[in-house]
């Protein structure tokens, strides 16, 4: 490892941890990122850039990394990772990308593929950030007791005091090291009963009402393998009562020629690199700079062992003791002046060890004017690392997430949080504050703040004290850093201006290195007359990458101000910021919501025994249903005209547990009843039920039930299989956002009922044997009325007098533990009436026989309750949801396709369902042919000993009578004559026995 220092850093020298890279094995240590262990073995080049091929290196150490994207490769590959986040572990294998990474082509399902998981929790306090200014605001908040999240994305607590590590750093609190301080918090933070500290955990996102999403890293460091029992990631769903940002801040690059070679560095990350993980980036090092944050930088590398050639500073006169202190320590600094351009290594990378293909091997420097022109004589300086400080820019991403405005503070010369729009506060260095007293003092306060905000009470603790060793005075203190100079725009030594020169002038002075978007780029933009913001950044695709800007976004806007001649990037504004915050995978956002949980199967209480006896199932939405019971030999039309004659003739029995089923309460219940369907509810005596029809604003057909009312206050609403959700959905829509004044609570009870009907002439018998409580005559129990009572077996039962064949028959409900055992008593009592089970295929055939629709089959969403023949539902007295539609000469037209039942001349046939029908003359050979309509529903009858159909054709009960014909796909063309639809018993006198 030829760049790591003999000690020092944060790192387990104990732990050595082999990795390769691009086809060559290295070695480094535990507690390295993958990053910092590529520069500890002398690999600072790490891919190439995406549109122009250039050579792209390490810049930063953190989340804001433009070029370090690898792909990590073994049992589960995964691209486009970032080299400065990942921590090491033993046997990682990576590689670098060219912009773009690779999907496994085959994910693999096998038992060893890692799980990602969803948590969801409550807090009063979330603090976003476990710097100085974080871990102050979570130990105010959970000194009080209230319910605390701290989150942080780093492995350990402490943030920017981490670079303060083993002597370089100078920060002291309470008169002992900083990190100290931190351990002790950690500490406390930990035996806290109500705080939970998240490491290794980013906040993506920021919603209403406080809602914050949370990436968790759970395995990821220990290799690619699963941890039994482990998810390796999480997603945390937290909702907060108060929210306390200390996200830190990201340290801007500054635009010059040849900014985007290898050893071109972020001045903050050169320092963490040396204090934290003890690698020394470079051996001669030039620092650039518009702050004091620099010369913290240059004292450590001096520290370390390195060069430094000199501290290059745009300030006229930066603060004398920072100058002092530099020039003790032997470096020049080079005041009001500015980093012109770099040169670079030979390609071929055979210059030395520390060179490597493209690396910069020297700068250019020449004095600033006021203006922020080139004046005087241009100097060269040779050097293999130059470290920039182009500002720091708050992290205000999940701040603006949060709908909370920014503004641009011309002191700090960037975007800071201004006004709130939830309950959110930020501090530290997120909202501009960089001084360790000021963060501490910040963080105390907010996090003390939030806490009696959410209900607990409590002051700000004494902030402990923070101070610097007196040798290195102002580096890092109580004193607020001094005014930075920013120079967005570096000229171009040609001395032409950027506003008019030449285009191919400006195409090295990158502005987005990941998108290799220039100077020039921006100056074709506004050329072209953009001005807004948002539209540059389309045009140039500049923050666009999967850093989102973090790095570029405010040093792009100074660069869009100077060429528009605004004032301050101020005048131009920033680009929205969105979520997530950093890249996350589809994996995480997926969870256990993959594969078989991706669409869970649901299967009803009775399944066991539909299972045991051989039904053949169909998917009904999530649903397992039966479909028919074949018995040996038998077809599915055998079995089907079976299961139809036994409940026609005798008595049969099905599952119809899957039926959606909503309590809907409250004193306002019927009123919200009878604003959303056709029909009124409000006046449904109690103990009875009613049939009903919902349709949207639009006057088309919704959803369809029956509808108990088992108390004055209490009505249970059901709905078809397919539309419990989206029902539910609709009533909780009109409720919250329309009639939130109504007082009434819905609440989806489909899985806690199981629900038997039995069916057929003989089922009175049947319930009669399992109720012997119950009075099963007509005259006691009449139809559409619900009776409670206990079975025969003990069992409370709720039983309803409901028909959706025709025939008599009675709904059992009880509650879903109990369903197979009710099932199993119903079968045992009609064995001597020869009772059959029958599936949904049955079902279709006989509610089709009586006419009766079933929404989303037999309608389409553009059908109303008149074109299916049912305007006695829909009441004239009141309004309700789609009333006004009816209004519309287009939903009273003659000539809208209407419900009717088809008969096929031929009584054998079978039309297929959605086939077309035209008229009888129609000449079939002529394309196109004005369709009709079209076969909705399609059966065999054992009932009426021939095939029969429903369909939707236009003007169709003026054309009862009429024969039409239904070209199909094997070229025949098929006659059959519309009907009424309903086609049995057409009077009802089967209904009640």
């Amino acid at each position: 490892m030829t760049h790591r220092l003999p000690a020092g850093g944060r790192i387990d020298r104990s732990a050595p941890l082999r990795f390769t890279f691009d086809g060559v094995e290295y070695q480094g240590f535990r507690g390295d990122t993958l990053a910092s262990a590529l520069l500890a073995n002398g690999v600072l080049t790490v891919g190439r850039s995406l549109y122009r091929d250039r050579p792209r290196g390490i810049v930063s150490a953190g989340v804001d990394e433009p070029h370090a994207l690898v792909q990590v490769e073994g049992s589960c590959s995964e691209p486009m990772l970032l080299a400065t986040t990942m921590e090491l572990y033993d046997g990682l294998t990576a590689r670098s990308l060219k912009g773009r990474g690779r999907l496994d082509e085959a994910p693999d399902e096998a038992a060893d593929e890692p799980v990602h998981d969803k948590m969801y929790r409550h807090a009063d306090v979330v603090v976003v950030g476990a710097g100085p200014a974080g871990l102050a605001a979570g130990l105010a908040a959970g000194r009080s007791g209230a319910r605390v999240v701290l989150v942080d994305d780093q492995p350990e607590l402490g943030g920017a005091l981490l670079a303060g590590h083993a002597g370089f750093g100078r920060e002291q609190i309470d008169g002992r090291p900083a990190l100290e301080w931190v351990a002790r918090v950690r500490a406390e933070l930990a035996a806290q009963p109500e705080t939970l500290v998240l490491t290794r955990s980013t906040a993506i996102g920021y919603h209403d009402h406080n809602y914050l999403l949370v990436a968790e890293r759970r395995t990821d460091h220990l290799g690619p393998l699963p941890v039994p029992g482990v998810s390796r990631q999480r997603l945390w769903h937290v909702r907060a009562r108060e929210v306390v940002l200390a996200t830190g801040a990201h340290q801007r690059p500054m635009v010059f020629a040849g900014n985007d070679r290898p050893g071109v560095m972020s001045a903050a990350a050169v320092r963490t690199y040396v204090d934290r993980y003890a690698v020394l980036p470079g051996h001669r090092a030039v620092l650039f700079t518009t702050d004091d944050q620099a010369y913290a930088t240059a004292l450590d590398l001096v520290a370390a062992g390195a060069e430094v050639a000199a501290l290059v500073d745009t300030r006229p006169e930066p603060p004398a003791a920072l100058v002092d202190a530099c020039r003790d320590a032997g470096i020049e600094v080079v005041p009001g002046s500015a980093v012109v351009a770099t040169a670079a290594g030979d390609e071929d990378g055979t210059e030395g060890e520390t060179k490597g293909e493209g690396r910069i091997t020297g700068v250019r420097i020449s004095a600033l004017t006021d203006d922020d022109q080139l004046v005087g004589a241009v100097r060269e300086v040779a050097c293999d690392l130059l470290a920039v400080s182009g500002g720091w820019s708050p992290a205000v991403h999940l701040w603006s997430q949060s709908r909370g405005t920014v503004r641009y503070d011309d002191d700090l010369a960037a975007f800071v949080p201004d006004r709130a729009a939830q309950a959110v506060q930020a501090v530290g260095a997120g909202r501009g504050t960089y001084d360790l007293a000021s963060c501490l003092r910040e963080g105390f306060a907010a996090g003390a703040e939030a806490a009696s905000r959410a209900g607990f009470g409590g002051e700000a603790p004494d902030e402990p004290e923070a101070l610097d060793e007196p040798e290195v005075p102002s580096v890092v203190g109580d004193q607020p850093p001094t005014r930075p100079r920013p120079v967005w725009l570096v000229p171009a030594e040609q001395g032409s201006s950027a506003v008019s020169g030449d285009l191919g002038e400006w195409h090295d002075h990158f502005v987005d290195s990941q998108r290799d978007a220039t100077v020039a780029d921006v100056q074709r933009a506004v050329r072209a007359g953009m001005r807004s913001v948002e539209h540059i950044k389309r045009y140039t695709t500049i923050g666009t990458a999967h850093d989102q800007g973090k790095s570029c976004g405010v040093a792009a806007i100074g660069v869009i101000a100077r060429l528009l001649g605004a004032g301050s990037p101020g005048e131009v504004g920033t680009t929205t910021f969105r979520g997530p915050y950093v890249p996350v995978s589809f994996a995480l956002l997926a969870g256990r919501e993959r594969g078989p949980l991706f669409d869970p199967v649901r299967t009803t209480p009775i399944h066991p025994w539909h299972v045991r006896h051989g039904a053949v199932f169909e998917n009904v939405g999530q649903w397992k249903r039966p479909r028919y019971y074949p018995r040996v030999g038998e077809s599915m039309d055998a079995a089907v005209l079976r299961e139809c004659r036994a409940a026609r003739e005798g008595v049969a029995v099905m599952d119809a547990s899957t039926l959606g089923k909503i309590d809907v309460v409250g004193p306002d219940a019927g009123l919200l009843l009878d604003r959303l369907y056709t029909n009124g509810f409000a006046k449904l005596p109690v103990g009875s039920a009613r049939y009903g029809v919902m349709c949207r604003p639009d006057g088309m057909v919704f959803d369809d039930g029956v509808t108990l009312r088992l108390a004055a206050d209490h009505y249970y609403l059901t709905t078809t299989t397919g539309n419990a959700a989206p029902v539910l959905d609709w009533l909780e829509e009109w409720l919250q956002t329309e009639w939130p004044d109504l007082r009434v609570r819905c609440t989806s009870v489909t899985e806690q009922w199981a629900t038997v009907a039995v069916v057929g002439p003989r089922s009175r018998e049947v319930i009669a044997a399992l109720a012997p409580e119950l009075d099963v005559s007509n005259d006691a129990f009449p139809f559409m009325t619900v009776r409670h009572t206990s079975l025969a077996n003990g069992v409370e039962a709720r039983i309803c007098r409901i028909s959706f064949s025709g025939e008599l028959a009675y709904e059992i409900n009880v509650a879903s533990w109990y369903g197979l055992a009710v099932w199993e008593a119903v079968l045992a009592y009609g064995a001597h009436l020869g009772i059959t089970p029958y599936g949904t295929e049955a079902m279709h055939v006989l509610r089709a026989e009586k006419g009766y629709p079933i929404v989303g089959q037999d309608t389409d969403g553009t059908v109303t309750p008149k074109d299916l023949g049912m305007e006695w539902i829909v009441a004239r007295h009141k309004h309700f949801v789609g009333k006004r539609s009816f209004r519309r000469g287009d939903t009273a037209r003659g000539d809208r396709r209407q419900l009717v039942g088809l008969l096929p001349v031929d009584e054998t046939e079978l039309l297929p369902e959605g086939s077309q029908l035209v008229e009888i003359d129609a000449d079939l050979t002529v394309t196109p042919v004005e369709s009709l309509g079209h076969v909705t529903s399609s059966y065999r009858s054992a009932a009426l000993g021939r095939t029969f159909a429903l369909a939707l054709v236009r003007g169709g009960r003026e054309r009862i009578g009429e024969t039409v014909l239904a070209p199909l796909s094997d070229g025949r063309t098929v006659p059959a004559t519309i009907t009424d639809p309903v086609l049995y018993d057409p009077k009802g006198a089967r209904r009640d026995g």
